[in-house]
């Protein structure tokens, strides 16, 4: 499976992006996609996922602010953000799980400053 994430930039505090992870092969055959962020000397931070049964998990510092969701006509996984905060500025990396691999896209990067 091949991932490739958009929709990064820069952004002021209180602002909103929406990130999108196009896959190379249909979303619904997919058992899991989602995403983690990864800021500059910290570890890798799980921020929300969705399942091809429609459920979905979200970081503590995601829930209320961050909405993932996927669309299976486009083969694509978006992560909504919104009130958006300097401490949310990281690479965000996308990522499908089949049958017990793990796939990655590139990366998309997040700024969050005034």
């Amino acid at each position: 499976v091949q991932l490739q994430a958009s929709g990064g930039g820069l952004v002021q505090p209180g602002g909103s992006l929406r990130l999108s992870c196009a896959a190379s092969r249909s979303i619904s055959s997919i058992d899991v996609m989602g995403w983690y962020r990864q800021a500059p000397g910290k570890q890798r931070d799980l921020v929300a996922t969705t399942t091809n049964g429609g459920s979905t998990n979200y970081a503590n510092f995601a829930e209320g602010r961050f909405t993932i969701s996927r669309d299976n006509a486009k083969d694509t996984v978006y992560l909504q953000m919104n009130s958006l905060q300097p401490e949310d500025t990281a690479v965000y990396l996308c990522y499908a799980g089949v049958s017990g691999r793990t796939y990655w896209g590139q990366g998309t990067q997040v700024t969050v400053s005034s």
